[in-house]
């Protein structure tokens, strides 16, 4: 979507001021400046019909479900939708068909204007309402072809599984036909208009929300490809499993560099993640208990939208992605299920510069753009993936071609595991529907009613040998190195496990141990530093028996306990360090813990960044590359800034900790506690318009949690204030011993409608561990969603009525 496509593209300084980065030569500037003063005025025009969106109108919960589109509705029998004080919807339909229906049209109703930006991101559009700005970033977007699987998908597709996305799709576009009446405030802001969608557009935006992590990281390495010392930063790679995949606030200008990049990692599906199950024995409450909170970008709209549902195959409540017509987690009433990324590679780049060109496929593709001449681009593919560096925004060595296989690009169907996994009755059934999933990799964590737990790998992937110890790219003309490619490994050739003997089982994106007595086959090298996954286990260890309420203060833990390593051994090397003495006082004793109002974590951030870069000169990495490769990651961080450090001769070492030590010093004076730096920013994705993005904001507030707590709210390098745009963005804790016992809360809220009353409403609930019980049970759901909406066929009189 938009928003992650654009979040995080400004570096400030502690008093809010943008950079500007490097000096231009005069006449440049002058030439960017009549550029920019054309591109602004053109902007300044096509805004004038949005000022709806610059100041919307306060919208009641009442106002959006009398708009509801209940008119001439082509359903088989009547439906009733009841929906909460936060517009959490809770669908009862007499066919499979109408439910579906139903939820597409919720979908298009709550978050209309959502779901168009991700498509126009899924198919390469984004210029149609950025403009010229977003020309390469379509280039890209095309060459990677989200859509290129989707005829096949949809022609294996099981007749269950067409009917229902067919009818789900029918209902978002009668709720799209609505809009053109009143279209959101942002269609007429970025110049939109309502367009219906094609079963094609679904899966291309359900492959954008599978994404492979390991993207970002490998196009960082590309660009270092061929430098001297890029052997070693592969192998240091390689040895801290260093990820990419998660943008920070203070990382990047305004760039479509930085555009493209956000993309990868703002909609990569469950990007992050923790999941807990917890077997009965292990339960204060007598049932399995299941929590589970998604990372991912955490501007508003929420990607996730919350939903209650009946119908004769499927009683469930959780979590959907916006314009998908799949529950991602959740629970019906024999079992609950969350998954985390696993963070495998289902992606290889291959060299193809020396395949025949008859192996090369190229064909031009057209780009519209707003307020701009079209423009043409040309995409290669090849058969070992398209051509990902003719795009300007993948780095590349001169001569050289380098292709993406993808299991994205195989027709697996996701779809249809997710539609299955909603209805399965116990873990047997749970783990059998992930055969034919693809992408992206999926840890996933299920607790069943007769008190078992149990995790499996939803994947497809090639069947590897292992990964290249010198080099990212394989050489496409070599047959060992594509071999793997000609069998897939599905989850069931992957090791599960059911009942462990301790009771519990987490999961924090953490690289893979055996599962149930198995090895797992090389599935990857990049995963999440180890800190959560520790931190979950220590706190379920912790209690002889867990109840939901330990598991959603869980959910809210902002401890790490490799900061708290870390600052103790840093401060032993600081022992003789006068200009460390106020670091030194707020580091005495400290426990890891991120709480907004701790003063420890500030000092430690600001001092692990000085030391970052200090050591990063010192080995001749301290250009643009390092400071925003995979050095500065966390991962990278734990393994070699210790090591780096001892390594340095006396002297040096001496004089980079006094620096390091002075300056992180002199920030800390600056600022009260963590909270006083580390900002949670209510926003809306608008937030990064140009000169406008400013009136998006609806507040900003300290938050606590960093990189690898369990309440993750992302951060780079700190050198002043920033907002956490990237973290723990939805939560759900479930008890099997009461089917009303479910809990979801999303930071922002359900409806999507700019000013509408729950547009944001969750998100003090989100602040406070607070959460929405969505229940079952069909007494308790009359009695907790009071508003009813009722549909009928169309060719009955009254095509709706409510009370």
């Amino acid at each position: 979507m938009l928003g992650p496509a654009m979040q995080g593209t400004g570096t400030r300084d502690a008093r809010g001021r943008t950079a500007k980065g490097m000096r231009r030569q005069p006449a440049t500037l002058s030439r960017r400046a009549r550029r920019l003063a054309r591109t602004l005025l053109l902007a300044a025009l096509a805004l004038l019909p949005g000022c709806a969106a610059l100041a919307p109108r306060a919208v009641t919960i009442e106002q959006r479900l009398a708009v509801f589109p209940a008119e001439g509705l082509p359903l088989e029998r009547p439906v009733t939708i009841r929906w909460n004080d936060h517009l959490v919807p809770w669908i009862e339909a007499e066919t499979d068909r109408d439910l579906a229906f139903a939820l597409g049209l919720v979908h298009g109703h709550l978050r209309g204007a959502q779901i168009a930006l991700l498509r126009l991101v899924a198919r390469g559009r984004l210029a149609e309402v950025a403009g010229p700005f977003a020309t390469e970033v379509d280039h890209a977007l095309r060459i990677l072809d989200f859509g290129r699987a989707a005829p096949e998908v949809e022609r294996r597709w099981p007749a269950d599984t067409r009917a229902f996305v067919e009818a789900f799709l029918a209902g978002l576009n009668h709720a799209t036909r609505a809009a053109a009446r009143r279209p959101p405030p942002e269609f007429a802001l970025l110049g939109l208009a309502p367009e219906p969608y094609t079963t094609a557009d679904l899966l291309a935006m359900g492959r954008l929300a599978g994404t492979d992590v390991n993207w970002l990281l490998y196009f960082s390495l590309l660009a270092e490809r061929g430098n001297p010392g890029f052997a070693r930063l592969w192998q240091r790679a390689l040895e801290a499993g260093a990820s990419a995949a998660e943008p920070a606030a203070q990382e990047g200008t305004a760039t479509p560099h930085a555009a493209f990049r956000a993309i990868l990692a703002g909609t990569a599906s469950r990007a992050g993640s923790n999941t807990v199950a917890v077997a009965a024995r292990r339960s204060a409450t007598g049932g399995a208990l299941l929590a589970s909170d998604p990372h991912l970008s955490l501007n508003l709209p929420n990607l996730w939208l919350a939903v209650g549902m009946r119908s004769p195959s499927f009683h469930a409540v959780g979590l959907m992605v916006a314009g998908l017509p799949i529950l991602g987690l959740g629970r019906n009433p024999h079992l609950a299920w969350g998954g985390t990324n696993m963070r495998a590679a289902s992606s290889d780049l291959f060299d193809v510069s020396r395949l025949p060109p008859a192996e090369i496929r190229e064909h031009r593709v057209t780009l519209r753009r707003r307020l701009w001449p079209d423009t043409e681009r040309t995409v290669r593919t090849t058969p070992h993936g398209p051509i990902v560096t003719d795009a300007s925004l993948v780095p590349s060595r001169p001569g050289e071609a380098i292709a993406l296989r993808w299991i994205g690009h195989e027709p697996t169907d996701e779809i249809t595991s997710l539609l299955r996994a909603a209805r399965a009755r116990d873990g047997a059934e749970f783990r059998a529907a992930f055969a034919g999933f693809g992408v992206s990799p999926q840890n996933m964590l299920w607790a069943s009613r007769d008190g078992r737990i149990g995790r499996l790998m939803a994947a497809t992937l090639p069947s590897r040998p292992g990964f290249p110890a010198e080099d990212p790219v394989l050489d496409a003309a070599d047959p060992a190195a594509t071999a793997p490619w000609s069998r897939l490994l599905d989850s069931r050739d992957l090791p599960f496990v059911e009942d462990p003997p301790e009771g519990v089982l987490a999961s924090a994106n953490e690289r893979p141990e055996p599962l149930g007595g198995r090895v797992p086959p090389p599935l990857g090298v990049f995963f999440s530093d180890g800190d959560r996954f520790e931190r979950l286990h220590a706190l379920l260890a912790a209690r002889e028996r867990v109840s939901p309420a330990d598991l959603m203060a869980l959910q809210t833990d902002t401890l790490s306990p490799k900061a708290a390593r870390l600052a103790a051994a840093l401060l032993r090397r600081l022992r003789d360090v006068p200009e460390a003495a106020p670091l030194a006082a707020a580091l005495a004793g400290w426990d890891g813990d991120y709480r907004a109002d701790a003063r420890a974590p500030l000092a430690f951030e600001f001092l692990i960044r000085h030391l970052v870069l200090a050591v990063l000169a010192e080995n001749g990495r301290d250009g643009a590359a390092g400071r925003r490769g995979p050095e500065t990651q966390w991962n990278f961080i734990t393994t070699f800034l210790l090591r780096d450090l001892d390594a340095l001769p006396p002297g040096r070492r001496a004089a980079a900790l006094r620096d390091a030590a002075a300056r992180a010093s002199r920030d800390l004076a600056r600022f009260r506690d963590w909270g006083d730096v580390h900002r949670l920013r209510v926003a809306h994705w608008l937030v990064n318009l140009p000169v406008l993005g400013g009136a998006f904001v609806q507040g900003d507030a300290p938050v606590g949690g960093s990189r690898e707590t369990p309440m993750k709210t992302s951060h780079g390098l700190v050198e002043g204030r920033h907002a956490a745009t990237f973290g723990s963005m939805a939560r759900h804790v479930s008890d099997l011993s009461d089917p009303d016992a479910n809990w979801f809360v999303l930071y922002g809220g359900q409806d999507g409608w700019l000013g509408s009353a729950a547009f944001a409403d969750q998100v003090p609930l989100w602040r406070e561990g607070r959460a929405i019980r969505l229940p079952l049970r069909p007494e308790t759901v009359a009695a907790e969603f009071p508003r009813v909406t009722r549909l009928a066929p169309a060719a009955q009189p009254t095509a709706a009525a409510r009370r």
